[in-house]
């Protein structure tokens, strides 16, 4: 069991490991910044990355405060939902109601990868090697559907 101060540091040095898996990915060498992320360019819509000791995610989250507007902007997504999953074999999971830690309500499209502990560095690769992946097909899905979106 870690401290909360060893388990801070755990978590530094993981994302500061996946900063540096990313700058040898040819695909991210030529860009400004790696990955879209915050900057959407879409009001309430995010991409983010999670790694716990349940595994890793890659997510598209829409966090618009309005309910209605929420629900709204989340059907927008799913009616592309094929061309959204054209990349991604296993599908994405589309949760119109997940309730994050701290209790607020978001809408989010992401996929995961069970199986893997952010605990266990000697698995930080297979962490590094999905997200950098995922996110890259999430971004490009993302991309395909934005403008029809908007």
């Amino acid at each position: 069991m870690y401290s909360k101060e060893e388990l801070k540091q755990l978590k530094k040095e993981f994302w500061e490991g996946f900063g540096t898996y990313c700058s040898h990915i040819p695909a991210l060498k030529r860009r400004k910044s790696k990955f879209m992320l915050y900057n959407t360019k879409m009001k309430g819509v995010e991409m983010k990355f999670d790694a716990t000791r349940e595994g890793a995610f890659v997510i598209l989250e829409i966090n618009l405060h309005n309910p209605k507007d929420r629900l709204e902007k989340y059907e927008q997504f799913e009616q592309y939902k094929t061309i959204m999953e054209k990349q991604f074999p296993d599908g994405l999971i589309w949760d119109f109601a997940y309730v994050r830690e701290a209790g607020n309500e978001v809408c989010r499209i992401y996929t995961t990868k069970t199986g893997i502990d952010i605990h266990r560095r000697i698995q930080w690769m297979e962490f590094y090697e999905f997200m950098a992946t995922e996110m890259l097909k999430l971004e490009k899905a993302f991309k395909t559907v934005k403008e029809a979106i908007e």
